[in-house]
């Protein structure tokens, strides 16, 4: 959960602070002011420093401060409630100010003291200084200005390329030489990819072409390289972007992938046998505002515990039995993380670092483990990531990027910038055993930024209605007044293909025919014949021809024509006069149809309502066979 700005369990005077320095410390602070005959004595020393710290030359003495110093004691003041702290403030403010006691392993008994440690004490002796004594901060208060309020950085556009700067020592010169290389960013626009990624996958899906595990639930790698030609644009990464050299692990499927594990978790299909087929919420999608049924799905997502994005992260190891015991739930991090991402402006790039360090800065912080020595890197055993104690460490790193690339980015509410993940530098993955053996750290490393769009907006609340994108075909099709399809631009994308295969009979390689029997079939199946004819008007360079349109037309009201009710009981009655009654009176008309003379029909979801209703007219019902009964 995120955390708030706790308020301190104490608070310190300025002598009560300086008591806790050394002789030796105190001499140092003491050697800052301009104090003509400096004592040695440890209480005169305090005095001393704490007279001339509460007189007149205070403002002076904060004048005399850097800006980033200055800073520092402003965020004390008005912020933290008298308390320093630096992972936040070098988190807001990108830099740590001038301590002589700086935090550290370094540590030198000569070193002089800054001025900034007349500002700020420790609780303890042995502690580093992070209180801003309280009477100090009341003095202060008179001169210093308030600080810039934390702010998400943003931007309209990003460059082109990325520079991707690697340092390494040169043991010829003992010097550090950099290695620097340029990469293309490659940016995607998700939010209409999303809307027909959805419908070419329940399609896939309803078609009965999708085969999971039916214990993990997973898909194997054959079916994903079957769904990512229907993708529009495919997955985020491809062949092309794998190194040439041997020996690298591959970055794997993220978009077939998540959206087969999507369609599970949000209830849109279920599995029948090792085939997942669609469920009435997945059937009623395919003919649904695509924007809606992704909204719902993002909804669900986040309370679902059908997968944990931690385990997309092949590198870390552990996640399983004890490993797994000491996870948090995902529903608090993800609830973390859309906080976040409603903090970002609509329809502007955010980098990764920016939102990262902007999660830091104001305390929107995740736990994704209470036990760290169950997990580990590659290997068990080696690599144990205890010492990631920070706010933001490389576990809620890489948890973080998998939700907003794999499952954000993947619903269409959020535009992404990213690079291939191999080889981008990784500062802090040098302090654990065996990193330098990966090609990265996970597939989702190389997500530079992204971008709140108008579906997010939608998905997150923040706006009531959406407009869809308008969607340009790929290709141009031509379609002729006898009932004839034509390809006469590009090929089709694999997602145009299985629509035309879907409602459509393929005569020639390039033409299709339209068959009632087999739009009919479709319309049975549950896929629309309205979708289908928006497709063709929009991939048709001309308008469609009026046979064409009177053909859908005839299609759609013999697909309309009849409904199904649901399942129903048959009863017979002992004779005409008894059915009338029943059908007519006002206890059971409601829940019953009269056919013919003596027989009543009953949906089986009106079957109790109806039987308590026959009871009250002193009659039983006993069961007849499977399909109805008689009275």
């Amino acid at each position: 959960m995120a955390a708030s700005s706790s308020s301190t369990s104490y608070q310190i005077t300025l002598r009560e602070g300086l008591t806790t320095r050394t002789v030796d410390d105190l001499k140092k602070l003491l050697a800052l002011l301009p104090v003509a005959k400096p004592p040695t004595r440890k209480a005169e020393l305090v005095s001393a420093i704490a007279d001339y710290l509460l007189g007149p030359g205070l403002q002076r003495l904060w004048s005399e401060l850097d800006q980033c110093q200055q800073s520092a004691v402003a965020e004390a003041i008005y912020c933290t409630e008298g308390v320093h702290r630096p992972e936040q403030f070098q988190a807001k403010y990108g830099q740590l100010p001038e301590w002589s006691s700086q935090r550290g392993w370094n540590y030198s008994y000569n070193k002089p003291a800054a001025k900034l440690d007349l500002f700020f004490y420790p609780v303890h002796q042995y502690r580093s200084p992070t209180l801003l004594p309280i009477d100090l901060a009341n003095r202060l208060k008179a001169f210093v200005p308030e600080p810039e309020p934390l702010r998400l950085i943003s931007s309209e556009q990003l460059p082109d390329t990325v520079k991707i700067t690697h340092k390494y020592p040169s043991y010829r010169t003992r010097k550090v030489k950099e290695n620097v290389t340029i990469l293309p960013l490659t940016q995607l626009a998700t939010e209409s990819l999303a809307q027909q990624d959805l419908l070419a996958v329940l399609r896939l899906v309803h078609l009965g072409k999708v085969s999971v595990s039916d214990k993990t639930l997973m898909p194997n790698q054959a079916t994903l390289a079957a769904i990512a030609p229907l993708l529009q644009g495919g997955d985020y990464y491809t062949a092309a972007d794998e190194p040439d050299e041997p020996g690298h692990e591959p970055i794997g499927f993220i978009k077939p992938l998540a959206w087969i594990l999507l369609v599970q978790a949000t209830g849109l299909t279920k599995l029948d046998g090792k085939k997942l087929q669609l469920t009435p919420a997945g059937q009623k999608a395919m003919g649904s505002n695509p924007a809606k049924t992704l909204k719902a799905m993002w909804k669900k997502w986040l309370k679902t515990t059908f997968l944990d994005e931690l385990r997309r992260v092949d590198a870390i190891k552990g996640q399983t039995g004890k490993g797994k015991r000491s996870l948090t739930a995902v529903s608090g991090r993800r609830a973390v993380l859309v906080q976040l991402l409603n903090q970002c402006p609509v329809g502007e790039w955010v980098t990764y670092e920016h939102f990262k360090r902007y999660g830091i800065a104001s305390e929107n912080i995740f736990e994704v483990s209470r036990n760290l020595e169950t997990l580990s890197i590659s290997e068990p055993g080696y690599g144990y990531l205890y010492e990631t104690q920070q706010s933001w460490s490389i576990l809620q790193d890489a948890y973080a990027r998998c939700f907003l690339m794999e499952d954000a980015a993947t619903l269409g509410l959020l535009d992404v910038a990213y690079i291939p993940p191999y080889n981008i530098p990784r500062d802090d993955l040098d302090e654990y055993w065996s990193t330098d053996a990966l090609s990265f750290f996970s597939r989702y490393d190389g997500l530079m930024a992204f971008r709140l769009n108008a579906l997010g907006a939608f998905c997150l609340g923040q706006s009531e209605q959406y407009t869809p994108i308008t969607v340009t075909p790929d290709s141009s099709l031509r379609v002729l007044p006898n009932l004839d399809i034509v390809m006469t631009g590009a090929p089709l994308s694999p997602a145009s293909l299985l629509m035309l295969e879907t409602f459509t009979q393929q005569t020639a390689d390039a033409v299709w025919k339209l068959d009632r029997e087999v739009a009919l079939k479709a319309a049975e199946a549950g896929h629309s014949l309205q979708e289908f004819q928006s497709f063709l008007q929009q991939a048709s360079a001309e308008a469609l021809p009026s046979t064409v349109e009177q053909f859908l037309a005839d299609c759609r009201q013999r697909s309309e024509s009849l409904q199904d009710l649901g399942m129903a009981r048959l009863i017979v009655c002992h004779d005409a006069t008894l059915a009338a009654q029943i059908a007519h009176d006002s206890r059971t008309k409601k829940y019953c149809q009269l056919v013919g003379d003596r027989h009543l029909v009953v949906l089986l979801d009106q079957e109790t309502r109806f039987r308590l209703g026959w009871r009250m007219w002193g009659y039983s019902w006993p069961l007849g066979g499977s399909g109805g009964c008689e009275f």
